[in-house]
């Protein structure tokens, strides 16, 4: 079972520095991310996972649903990942601030 946060706790996190991995493609994460999250689309994941190095990393997606996969092939190889439960849409309807079209 992965590691799940909310977008509350995932906020105080990234306050304090903490690694954030956005998972949606990179026309989502154009029309909005969060400041400061790297962008790693699931398809290319299974390429790209040894630049995560070995965690703690926290995912993002739209929704929870792709970043809930990417945590599980995280810790497949040993990194530790958190989901971020309810993704960007959460984020979002929570009013949190975001970067938008870029």
């Amino acid at each position: 079972m992965i590691a799940e946060i909310s977008t509350a706790e995932l906020r105080e996190a990234l306050a304090q520095g903490a690694r954030l991995i956005d998972v949606r493609e990179a026309d989502e994460y154009a029309e909005a991310h969060i400041s400061g999250a790297e962008l790693m689309p699931l398809s290319t994941l299974p390429t790209s996972i040894a630049s995560v190095g070995s965690g703690p990393v926290y995912v993002i997606c739209k929704s929870g649903g792709r970043s809930a996969m990417a945590c599980e092939l995280m810790a497949s190889v040993g990194i530790e990942a958190t989901n971020v439960s309810g993704g960007m849409m959460s984020w979002l309807h929570e009013g949190f601030e975001a970067e938008f079209g870029q």
